[in-house]
């Protein structure tokens, strides 16, 4: 989270961190549809982003961007995924979709993009849109000032999607990756990891309390969504998807793997 390097460092952090440089940062977009946002060059994944993303350059160095995320997320990706800043205004609003060449299903299809992503929308057709990146189909598109308004209704589109560590797309996610696409696409601010999502969202409960629709679920290292007071959606590694799972089954496997208990229930909806 803290955007410094041992070459360059943000101006803000300016007196309290030594760096060669500080640097105010430049805003690009990613222009792919979906980069891994790395630890370092050439290592591990962090988190991901998707097309439409904007980030914060601080350094471009031997092919590697080094950004910080709107989530707050500092990390390197390669240079090629950016360019310049984009003017969004729709997003992916099914699990996922198809940009084509023209205004026709049949045409070329350029890209697969992942709920979530943002396009700029040029000009509404019959049935599709136009967007920078090509044609995408109306039904698939959402303004970005009309949400949701469920954020679990946006999990359970995410059921069945492969569990990946530090995923944030349809072609893979992770716990704490699929809680910030929720809470994302209703309007409401994440953190990209569950320690900083239980440290920040939702009030807390008391351990006699009910739960209901939209409560948030915290172990250490982990996190889910109540869809009633009764069934837990998350995306875990045990059965390596997003999954349902009853509360009362998935606490003692959780405990029993040497997980430990409920560290935190949290209410994020009134």
């Amino acid at each position: 989270m803290t955007p410094a390097n041992e070459r360059v460092a943000a101006a803000h952090l300016k007196g309290q961190i030594t760096a060669k440089s500080y640097v105010d940062g430049i805003s690009q977009s990613v222009v792919l549809p979906v980069v891994d946002l790395l630890r370092a060059p050439n290592e591990n994944r962090n988190r991901q982003l998707l097309i439409g993303a904007d980030v914060t350059v601080f350094e471009t160095h031997e092919g590697w961007a080094f950004v910080q995320a709107a989530d707050g997320y500092v990390g390197y990706l390669r240079a090629d995924a950016l360019g310049a800043q984009g003017k969004p205004t729709h997003s992916v609003a099914t699990p996922a979709t198809h940009v084509y060449e023209g205004e026709d299903f049949k045409s070329p299809d350029l890209m697969h993009l992942s709920f979530g992503a943002r396009v700029e929308v040029l000009d509404e057709r019959r049935k599709f849109y136009e967007t920078t990146l090509g044609y995408i189909s109306k039904r698939h598109l959402r303004p970005l000032d009309r949400p949701f308004s469920d954020p679990v209704t946006v999990a359970q589109m995410h059921f069945g999607v492969p569990y990946l560590w530090g995923g944030n797309s349809i072609c893979g996610i992770d716990c704490s990756g699929l809680v910030a696409a929720s809470l994302t696409a209703c309007g409401m601010t994440s953190p990209a990891d569950s320690d900083q999502q239980c440290d920040i969202l939702g009030d807390p409960l008391d351990d006699d309390a009910s739960l209901q629709r939209g409560d948030l679920m915290f172990w250490k290292g982990h996190v889910g969504l109540m869809v009633d007071d009764q069934t837990l959606i998350h995306a875990n590694a045990h059965h390596m998807s997003t999954a349902y799972e009853p509360i009362d089954a998935a606490i003692l496997r959780i405990a029993a793997q040497g997980d430990g208990p409920v560290t935190a229930r949290k209410r994020i909806m009134g």
